[in-house]
């Protein structure tokens, strides 16, 4: 695996002979014909926190990219994920020398102007707007599919409302210069349909790549915690970063709930701010000693195969990948019909009991009737099929513009 640490802006600045830097170029026809030659790779830029649902997209798909004759470039932001145990031959990695989001504009210039790739997959608002920009001032062709794992308009409730008419209006700028663009389900597509003005013939719905058999080994691996393997007192299970979106003080008022009908007990994988904040809550609740928070685990799904329910409590989500996780595990599972994943993975209700975000009430009902009469876990594992891994890989290459 080769890696490239550093590069220079005065090289970048002098490529080819064109003042790159300004976005001017030289009139001659040379300079035209040399922004036209494309090399024949691909690239790719992610900037995520290392545990979250793209980071796992990331970490499936490459070694997938890994069995084609494709030459790939990832780059990676100082102090981001994805953070990778191995890397195939066919992936170089770029390590651009700066830590932010925001300031990856002159870093995405010198890589178009020095390696022009063929296309290049982006995700996150502020990497598709800069690539897109790069491209313009550049003016190298290469192809840009950018990708939304988030419903937008969930998204903006969240910001104030300027912060959300900006954020809104970018996306209006920029989005509908992309070649392609990727969500991982039809209400984030819808989303980038209404608000950014992006043409539905250029949009791809694909699900995220979960399924392999990388996922069944990991599954299979033992779980060290004492509640599980206890058919009586089964365990209520929730994945996620412990911050104020995914709502796990919803899941414990409803778990607190059902726990005065039933033996049960609930897990909450994961970490962030409010941990000490929920577990305050569960000992106003009288359910301390019945709920745990282990922390972050690079293996949830192990969880997942141990658990006898899966509960997502978010108030918004893209498509939700601890959702696949569990039904491929074969789990239960029970989510908030939130924007704008979960009810399309569910099939509407299908597969799993979906209930209003915030109610915990009926999430508390919900919960006790499925931990009542749980579907056949062969059942649950049909509704994942679209998310293995060599059907999203393939997915992914027709929208970068070449074959698998």
């Amino acid at each position: 695996m080769p890696v490239v640490n550093r590069f220079s802006l005065t090289t970048f600045r002098t490529l080819n002979g064109h003042n790159t830097v300004a976005g001017t170029q030289n009139n001659s026809s040379n300079s035209k014909q040399a922004k036209e030659v494309l090399s024949r790779h691909l690239a790719l830029l992610f900037a995520t926190s290392g545990h979250s649902g793209v980071d796992r997209v990331v970490q499936n798909l490459l070694p997938e990219f890994g069995r084609t004759s494709h030459r790939f470039d990832l780059l990676q932001i100082r102090g981001h994920g994805p953070y990778l145990e191995e890397v195939p031959d066919n992936v170089r990695v770029i390590r651009l020398p700066v830590s932010s989001k925001k300031t990856v504009l002159p870093c995405l210039l010198w890589y178009l102007w020095r390696h022009r790739p063929q296309a290049m997959l982006t995700a996150n608002h502020e990497l598709n707007r800069a690539l897109l920009l790069a491209r313009r001032l550049t003016g190298v062709p290469t192809r840009v599919v950018i990708r939304m794992g988030m419903s937008v308009t969930a998204k903006g409730k969240d910001l104030k409302p300027a912060q959300r008419k900006a954020l809104f209006a970018s996306m209006r700028r920029w989005y509908p210069l992309a070649d392609a663009a990727v969500t991982p389900s039809q209400g984030v597509a819808d989303d980038l349909i209404e608000i950014a003005g992006v043409q539905p013939e250029r949009l791809s719905v694909i699900r995220n790549p979960i399924v392999n058999a990388r996922f069944f080994r990991l599954a299979a691996e033992p779980v060290a915690h004492p509640w599980y393997g206890k058919a009586d007192n089964p365990v209520i299970l929730g994945v996620g970063s412990l911050e104020p979106r995914k709502d796990f003080a919803t899941l414990i008022q409803a778990f607190a709930l059902v726990r005065r009908d039933r033996r049960c007990c609930l897990i909450i994988l994961g970490k962030g701010r409010q941990r000490s904040e929920l577990l305050a809550l569960a000992a106003q609740l009288g359910v301390a000693d019945d709920v745990d928070l282990p922390g972050f685990d690079p293996n949830p799904y192990r969880h997942m195969q141990q658990a006898g329910l899966f509960v997502l409590a978010s108030q918004r989500e893209g498509a939700s990948a601890v959702i696949v996780e569990a039904l491929a595990c074969g789990t239960p599972v029970v989510s908030t019909d939130c924007p704008s994943g979960p009810a399309e993975t569910l099939a509407n209700g299908r597969y799993g009991r979906l209930v209003p975000v915030g109610d915990v009430q009926a999430m508390a009902q919900a919960i006790n009737a499925t931990l009542k009469a749980p579907p056949d876990p062969d059942f649950l594992r049909q509704a994942v099929v679209a998310n293995h891994t060599e059907v999203a890989a393939g997915q992914y290459l027709a929208a970068l513009g070449v074959n698998g």
